[in-house]
Protein backbone atom coordinates (compact mmCIF):
# COMPACT_ATOMS: atom_id res chain seq x y z
CA UNK A 1 0.00 0.00 0.00
CA UNK A 2 1.87 3.49 -0.99
CA UNK A 3 1.36 6.19 1.49
CA UNK A 4 2.30 9.80 0.38
CA UNK A 5 2.56 13.25 1.13
CA UNK A 6 0.29 14.66 -1.36
CA UNK A 7 1.51 17.41 -4.32
CA UNK A 8 0.48 20.62 -4.33
CA UNK A 9 -2.11 21.59 -7.56
CA UNK A 10 -0.83 22.20 -10.55
CA UNK A 11 -0.57 25.52 -12.06
CA UNK A 12 0.04 24.90 -15.93
CA UNK A 13 -0.53 21.25 -17.78
CA UNK A 14 2.42 19.35 -18.60
CA UNK A 15 2.75 18.23 -21.55
CA UNK A 16 2.57 14.23 -20.57
CA UNK A 17 -1.13 14.81 -19.54
CA UNK A 18 -2.85 13.90 -23.00
CA UNK A 19 -5.52 11.29 -22.37
CA UNK A 20 -8.11 10.26 -18.80
CA UNK A 21 -5.51 7.56 -18.36
CA UNK A 22 -2.88 10.19 -18.03
CA UNK A 23 -4.82 12.21 -15.52
CA UNK A 24 -5.96 9.62 -13.29
CA UNK A 25 -2.54 8.57 -12.76
CA UNK A 26 -1.43 12.51 -11.84
CA UNK A 27 -4.43 12.76 -9.28
CA UNK A 28 -3.59 9.88 -7.31
CA UNK A 29 -0.50 11.87 -6.71
CA UNK A 30 -2.17 14.78 -5.55
CA UNK A 31 -4.43 13.34 -3.12
CA UNK A 32 -4.02 11.36 0.65
CA UNK A 33 -4.48 7.67 0.21
CA UNK A 34 -7.18 7.83 2.19
CA UNK A 35 -9.41 10.46 -0.06
CA UNK A 36 -8.10 8.31 -3.28
CA UNK A 37 -9.61 5.42 -2.67
CA UNK A 38 -13.03 7.09 -1.68
CA UNK A 39 -12.59 8.39 -5.28
CA UNK A 40 -11.71 5.35 -6.83
CA UNK A 41 -13.56 2.51 -4.69
CA UNK A 42 -17.27 1.22 -5.07
CA UNK A 43 -19.63 -0.98 -3.77
CA UNK A 44 -18.50 -4.66 -2.41
CA UNK A 45 -16.20 -6.73 -4.74
CA UNK A 46 -16.58 -3.43 -7.06
CA UNK A 47 -17.35 -5.73 -9.95
CA UNK A 48 -19.87 -2.96 -10.66
CA UNK A 49 -17.04 -0.25 -11.03
CA UNK A 50 -15.04 -2.44 -13.37
CA UNK A 51 -17.79 -3.11 -15.85
CA UNK A 52 -18.55 -0.12 -15.81
CA UNK A 53 -14.82 0.62 -17.91
CA UNK A 54 -15.04 -3.06 -19.47
CA UNK A 55 -18.65 -2.55 -20.89
CA UNK A 56 -17.78 -0.25 -23.54
CA UNK A 57 -14.83 -2.97 -25.15
CA UNK A 58 -17.69 -5.12 -26.43
CA UNK A 59 -18.66 -2.34 -28.54
CA UNK A 60 -17.31 -2.09 -32.15
CA UNK A 61 -17.41 0.88 -34.67
CA UNK A 62 -19.21 0.40 -38.18
CA UNK A 63 -17.84 3.93 -39.73
CA UNK A 64 -19.32 5.37 -42.96
CA UNK A 65 -16.97 6.60 -45.35
CA UNK A 66 -17.24 9.46 -48.50
CA UNK A 67 -20.00 11.50 -46.66
CA UNK A 68 -20.31 15.35 -46.82
CA UNK A 69 -19.23 16.13 -43.20
CA UNK A 70 -18.61 20.40 -43.80
CA UNK A 71 -21.59 21.25 -42.07
CA UNK A 72 -21.01 19.62 -39.07
CA UNK A 73 -21.43 20.20 -35.23
CA UNK A 74 -22.08 18.69 -31.55
CA UNK A 75 -25.02 20.74 -30.35
CA UNK A 76 -27.76 18.75 -29.58
CA UNK A 77 -31.49 19.69 -28.10
CA UNK A 78 -33.00 18.54 -24.47
CA UNK A 79 -36.24 19.44 -22.79
CA UNK A 80 -36.51 23.02 -25.59
CA UNK A 81 -32.62 23.62 -24.08
CA UNK A 82 -29.65 23.38 -26.67
CA UNK A 83 -26.22 22.72 -25.60
CA UNK A 84 -23.18 22.84 -27.50
CA UNK A 85 -22.08 19.05 -26.85
CA UNK A 86 -23.59 16.06 -24.86
CA UNK A 87 -20.81 15.70 -22.38
CA UNK A 88 -22.20 16.61 -19.02
CA UNK A 89 -20.43 17.24 -16.04
CA UNK A 90 -21.96 14.63 -13.56
CA UNK A 91 -23.27 15.26 -9.57
CA UNK A 92 -20.11 14.56 -7.22
CA UNK A 93 -20.45 15.39 -3.96
CA UNK A 94 -17.38 17.03 -1.44
CA UNK A 95 -15.36 18.68 -4.07
CA UNK A 96 -13.51 20.10 -1.82
CA UNK A 97 -11.54 17.49 -0.67
CA UNK A 98 -10.02 17.00 -4.09
CA UNK A 99 -9.35 20.48 -4.29
CA UNK A 100 -9.31 23.69 -1.78
CA UNK A 101 -12.06 25.60 -5.36
CA UNK A 102 -14.28 22.51 -4.85
CA UNK A 103 -17.55 23.13 -6.91
CA UNK A 104 -16.47 26.80 -8.14
CA UNK A 105 -13.76 25.49 -10.15
CA UNK A 106 -15.54 22.57 -11.55
CA UNK A 107 -18.25 24.99 -12.47
CA UNK A 108 -16.07 27.64 -13.82
CA UNK A 109 -14.25 25.41 -16.08
CA UNK A 110 -17.27 23.51 -17.28
CA UNK A 111 -18.81 27.14 -18.27
CA UNK A 112 -15.83 27.93 -20.44
CA UNK A 113 -16.61 24.50 -21.98
CA UNK A 114 -19.94 24.85 -22.44
CA UNK A 115 -20.55 21.86 -20.73
CA UNK A 116 -24.02 21.55 -18.45
CA UNK A 117 -22.51 21.30 -14.68
CA UNK A 118 -24.85 18.95 -12.59
CA UNK A 119 -24.28 20.64 -9.16
CA UNK A 120 -24.36 18.23 -6.33
CA UNK A 121 -26.90 18.42 -3.01
CA UNK A 122 -23.93 17.70 -1.27
CA UNK A 123 -21.68 20.85 -2.47
CA UNK A 124 -18.98 22.57 -0.44
CA UNK A 125 -20.28 25.46 -2.68
CA UNK A 126 -23.61 27.18 -2.51
CA UNK A 127 -25.64 27.05 -5.27
CA UNK A 128 -26.25 30.42 -5.28
CA UNK A 129 -22.44 31.32 -5.84
CA UNK A 130 -22.49 29.82 -9.13
CA UNK A 131 -22.84 32.60 -12.28
CA UNK A 132 -26.50 33.52 -12.74
CA UNK A 133 -26.42 33.83 -16.25
CA UNK A 134 -24.97 30.50 -17.15
CA UNK A 135 -27.52 28.79 -18.72
CA UNK A 136 -25.76 25.37 -18.71
CA UNK A 137 -26.40 24.33 -15.11
CA UNK A 138 -28.89 21.79 -13.30
CA UNK A 139 -29.21 21.55 -9.63
CA UNK A 140 -28.94 17.53 -8.23
CA UNK A 141 -31.58 17.17 -5.34
CA UNK A 142 -31.01 14.26 -2.76
CA UNK A 143 -34.56 14.24 -1.02
CA UNK A 144 -34.29 15.98 2.24
CA UNK A 145 -36.59 13.11 4.34
CA UNK A 146 -39.51 15.59 4.09
CA UNK A 147 -41.27 17.02 1.49
CA UNK A 148 -41.21 20.55 2.08
CA UNK A 149 -37.44 20.20 2.96
CA UNK A 150 -36.81 19.12 -0.40
CA UNK A 151 -38.89 21.55 -1.94
CA UNK A 152 -36.73 24.83 0.29
CA UNK A 153 -33.71 23.21 -1.99
CA UNK A 154 -35.68 23.13 -5.49
CA UNK A 155 -37.48 26.75 -4.96
CA UNK A 156 -33.27 28.22 -4.05
CA UNK A 157 -32.32 26.14 -7.18
CA UNK A 158 -35.57 28.00 -9.08
CA UNK A 159 -34.30 31.66 -8.22
CA UNK A 160 -30.69 30.53 -9.23
CA UNK A 161 -31.13 29.81 -12.74
CA UNK A 162 -31.02 25.80 -12.58
CA UNK A 163 -32.88 24.53 -15.37
CA UNK A 164 -33.51 21.03 -14.30
CA UNK A 165 -33.44 19.24 -11.26
CA UNK A 166 -31.83 15.75 -11.08
CA UNK A 167 -33.49 13.59 -8.06
CA UNK A 168 -30.86 11.02 -7.71
CA UNK A 169 -33.20 7.61 -6.48
CA UNK A 170 -30.46 4.78 -6.49
CA UNK A 171 -28.81 5.69 -3.11
CA UNK A 172 -31.37 5.67 -0.09
CA UNK A 173 -28.11 4.19 1.28
CA UNK A 174 -24.20 4.59 0.31
CA UNK A 175 -23.47 1.21 -0.11
CA UNK A 176 -21.07 -1.33 1.40
CA UNK A 177 -17.45 0.40 0.41
CA UNK A 178 -14.80 -1.92 1.25
CA UNK A 179 -12.12 -0.17 -0.01
CA UNK A 180 -13.04 3.08 1.74
CA UNK A 181 -13.49 1.18 4.88
CA UNK A 182 -9.92 -0.11 4.69
CA UNK A 183 -8.33 3.29 4.18
CA UNK A 184 -10.78 4.25 7.26
CA UNK A 185 -12.29 7.25 5.20
CA UNK A 186 -13.96 9.81 6.81
CA UNK A 187 -15.31 13.33 5.07
CA UNK A 188 -13.54 16.12 6.71
CA UNK A 189 -15.18 18.26 9.31
CA UNK A 190 -16.14 21.60 6.20
CA UNK A 191 -18.40 24.36 6.68
CA UNK A 192 -21.98 22.83 5.79
CA UNK A 193 -24.00 24.43 3.04
CA UNK A 194 -27.10 25.97 4.55
CA UNK A 195 -30.04 23.60 3.89
CA UNK A 196 -27.80 20.93 1.84
CA UNK A 197 -27.47 18.58 3.87
CA UNK A 198 -29.53 15.88 5.12
CA UNK A 199 -30.76 15.50 8.91
CA UNK A 200 -30.02 11.66 9.74
CA UNK A 201 -33.08 10.44 11.61
CA UNK A 202 -32.84 8.63 15.01
CA UNK A 203 -34.17 5.36 15.05
CA UNK A 204 -36.69 4.41 18.17
CA UNK A 205 -36.35 1.30 20.20
CA UNK A 206 -37.02 -2.06 18.72
CA UNK A 207 -36.84 -0.47 15.14
CA UNK A 208 -34.73 -1.21 12.72
CA UNK A 209 -32.08 1.35 11.56
CA UNK A 210 -32.31 0.59 8.06
CA UNK A 211 -35.93 0.21 7.23
CA UNK A 212 -37.72 2.08 9.75
CA UNK A 213 -34.62 4.40 9.55
CA UNK A 214 -33.02 5.53 6.61
CA UNK A 215 -35.80 3.91 4.26
CA UNK A 216 -38.54 5.99 5.85
CA UNK A 217 -37.01 9.63 4.59
CA UNK A 218 -36.04 8.00 1.45
CA UNK A 219 -38.87 9.33 -1.38
CA UNK A 220 -41.38 7.48 -3.18
CA UNK A 221 -43.61 7.62 -6.64
CA UNK A 222 -45.67 9.83 -4.76
CA UNK A 223 -43.02 12.21 -3.66
CA UNK A 224 -41.64 12.84 -7.48
CA UNK A 225 -45.20 13.21 -8.22
CA UNK A 226 -45.62 15.84 -5.68
CA UNK A 227 -42.68 17.75 -6.50
CA UNK A 228 -43.15 17.55 -10.23
CA UNK A 229 -46.47 19.35 -9.76
CA UNK A 230 -44.71 21.81 -7.44
CA UNK A 231 -41.93 23.09 -9.20
CA UNK A 232 -41.58 25.14 -12.68
CA UNK A 233 -38.49 23.07 -13.24
CA UNK A 234 -38.47 19.79 -15.40
CA UNK A 235 -37.64 16.62 -13.17
CA UNK A 236 -34.86 14.31 -14.43
CA UNK A 237 -34.60 10.79 -12.12
CA UNK A 238 -31.04 9.81 -11.67
CA UNK A 239 -30.09 5.97 -10.79
CA UNK A 240 -33.17 4.33 -13.16
CA UNK A 241 -32.13 0.87 -14.75
CA UNK A 242 -35.13 -0.73 -15.13
CA UNK A 243 -37.46 -0.37 -17.83
CA UNK A 244 -40.41 -0.99 -14.89
CA UNK A 245 -38.92 1.88 -13.36
CA UNK A 246 -38.80 3.94 -16.71
CA UNK A 247 -42.15 3.03 -17.53
CA UNK A 248 -43.46 4.86 -14.15
CA UNK A 249 -41.79 7.92 -14.25
CA UNK A 250 -43.45 8.71 -17.38
CA UNK A 251 -46.60 8.22 -15.03
CA UNK A 252 -45.47 10.45 -12.81
CA UNK A 253 -44.60 13.79 -14.24
CA UNK A 254 -40.77 12.74 -15.08
CA UNK A 255 -39.22 14.50 -17.86
CA UNK A 256 -36.28 12.89 -18.56
CA UNK A 257 -34.53 10.11 -17.04
CA UNK A 258 -30.58 9.14 -16.48
CA UNK A 259 -29.57 5.72 -16.22
CA UNK A 260 -27.07 4.99 -13.72
CA UNK A 261 -25.46 2.25 -11.46
CA UNK A 262 -23.75 5.28 -9.60
CA UNK A 263 -20.76 4.67 -10.59
CA UNK A 264 -20.52 1.34 -8.78
CA UNK A 265 -20.57 2.96 -5.77
CA UNK A 266 -24.12 1.81 -4.40
CA UNK A 267 -25.01 -2.23 -5.28
CA UNK A 268 -22.20 -3.93 -6.56
CA UNK A 269 -23.56 -6.41 -9.47
CA UNK A 270 -25.70 -3.60 -10.79
CA UNK A 271 -26.69 -3.97 -14.04
CA UNK A 272 -24.17 -2.41 -16.81
CA UNK A 273 -25.69 1.24 -17.52
CA UNK A 274 -25.31 0.32 -20.90
CA UNK A 275 -26.99 -2.62 -21.35
CA UNK A 276 -30.33 -0.57 -19.08
CA UNK A 277 -30.04 2.03 -21.50
CA UNK A 278 -30.84 -0.55 -24.42
CA UNK A 279 -33.88 -2.42 -22.27
CA UNK A 280 -34.88 1.59 -21.12
CA UNK A 281 -35.05 2.83 -24.87
CA UNK A 282 -37.02 0.29 -25.69
CA UNK A 283 -39.87 1.23 -23.38
CA UNK A 284 -40.19 4.82 -23.57
CA UNK A 285 -41.15 7.53 -26.42
CA UNK A 286 -38.46 8.26 -28.55
CA UNK A 287 -38.47 11.58 -27.87
CA UNK A 288 -38.46 11.09 -23.91
CA UNK A 289 -34.76 11.82 -22.64
CA UNK A 290 -32.52 9.54 -21.77
CA UNK A 291 -29.26 10.10 -20.47
CA UNK A 292 -26.13 8.35 -19.70
CA UNK A 293 -23.57 7.66 -16.65
CA UNK A 294 -21.07 5.09 -16.35
CA UNK A 295 -17.29 4.52 -17.27
CA UNK A 296 -16.95 7.05 -19.79
CA UNK A 297 -13.53 7.89 -20.34
CA UNK A 298 -13.11 8.29 -24.51
CA UNK A 299 -14.64 10.22 -26.78
CA UNK A 300 -15.68 7.27 -28.47
CA UNK A 301 -17.10 6.30 -25.36
CA UNK A 302 -19.72 9.06 -26.10
CA UNK A 303 -20.70 8.13 -29.30
CA UNK A 304 -21.46 4.27 -28.50
CA UNK A 305 -23.16 5.31 -25.55
CA UNK A 306 -25.07 7.71 -27.90
CA UNK A 307 -25.31 5.16 -30.93
CA UNK A 308 -27.24 2.88 -28.20
CA UNK A 309 -29.93 6.07 -27.64
CA UNK A 310 -28.52 8.46 -25.07
CA UNK A 311 -29.41 12.06 -25.42
CA UNK A 312 -26.00 13.07 -23.45
CA UNK A 313 -23.41 11.51 -21.00
CA UNK A 314 -22.17 12.33 -17.97
CA UNK A 315 -18.74 12.55 -16.59
CA UNK A 316 -18.18 12.02 -12.83
CA UNK A 317 -14.44 10.89 -11.64
CA UNK A 318 -12.26 11.76 -15.20
CA UNK A 319 -13.37 15.81 -13.94
CA UNK A 320 -12.44 14.91 -10.48
CA UNK A 321 -9.06 13.73 -11.64
CA UNK A 322 -8.58 17.15 -13.43
CA UNK A 323 -10.02 18.78 -10.70
CA UNK A 324 -7.25 17.26 -8.03
CA UNK A 325 -4.89 18.00 -10.15
CA UNK A 326 -4.75 21.09 -11.56
CA UNK A 327 -7.84 22.69 -10.33
CA UNK A 328 -10.76 24.80 -13.03
CA UNK A 329 -7.71 23.77 -15.49
CA UNK A 330 -7.17 20.45 -15.25
CA UNK A 331 -11.45 20.22 -15.31
CA UNK A 332 -11.67 22.40 -18.16
CA UNK A 333 -8.46 20.13 -19.83
CA UNK A 334 -10.39 16.63 -19.08
CA UNK A 335 -13.02 18.02 -21.04
CA UNK A 336 -11.76 19.52 -23.71
CA UNK A 337 -9.91 16.12 -24.15
CA UNK A 338 -13.18 14.63 -24.27
CA UNK A 339 -14.86 16.87 -26.53
CA UNK A 340 -12.15 16.54 -29.35
CA UNK A 341 -11.63 13.15 -29.09
CA UNK A 342 -15.75 13.04 -29.45
CA UNK A 343 -15.66 15.54 -32.72
CA UNK A 344 -12.86 12.94 -34.22
CA UNK A 345 -14.62 9.92 -33.63
CA UNK A 346 -17.79 11.82 -35.16
CA UNK A 347 -15.86 12.99 -38.06
CA UNK A 348 -14.30 9.13 -38.95
CA UNK A 349 -17.08 7.21 -37.69
CA UNK A 350 -19.14 9.72 -41.13
CA UNK A 351 -21.48 11.31 -38.53
CA UNK A 352 -21.79 14.94 -39.22
CA UNK A 353 -24.31 15.70 -36.66
CA UNK A 354 -24.87 13.92 -33.50
CA UNK A 355 -28.66 13.30 -34.59
CA UNK A 356 -27.16 10.91 -36.76
CA UNK A 357 -25.50 8.70 -34.26
CA UNK A 358 -27.99 5.44 -34.43
CA UNK A 359 -26.85 2.01 -34.10
CA UNK A 360 -26.12 1.39 -37.70
CA UNK A 361 -22.97 2.53 -36.59
CA UNK A 362 -21.86 -0.06 -34.24
CA UNK A 363 -21.41 -3.50 -33.70
CA UNK A 364 -21.81 -5.41 -30.78
CA UNK A 365 -20.18 -9.22 -29.98
CA UNK A 366 -22.45 -11.73 -28.51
Amino acid sequence: MRQHSPLQPLTQIPAHLQTIADYEKEAELHLSHMVWQYLQGGSMDEHSVRGNLSQFEQIQLLPRMLKDLTQGHTQIEILGQRFPHPIFVAPIGHQQQFHPDAEAATALAAEVLGSNMILSTFTNTDMRELKQGNPFKWFQLYWQGEREKSLSLVKMAEAHGFKAIVVTVDSPHSGIRDRERHAFFELPKYEPQPHHFIQQPQSKQNEHPLFQGLMKIAPTWADILWLSQNTSLPIILKGIVNPHDAELALQHGVKGIIVSNHGGRVLDGCISPITALELIKNVVPTDFPVLYDGGIRRGSDVFKAIALGASAVLVGRPCIYGLATAGALGVAHVLKILKEEFEITMALMGTATVDEINKDYIFQKS
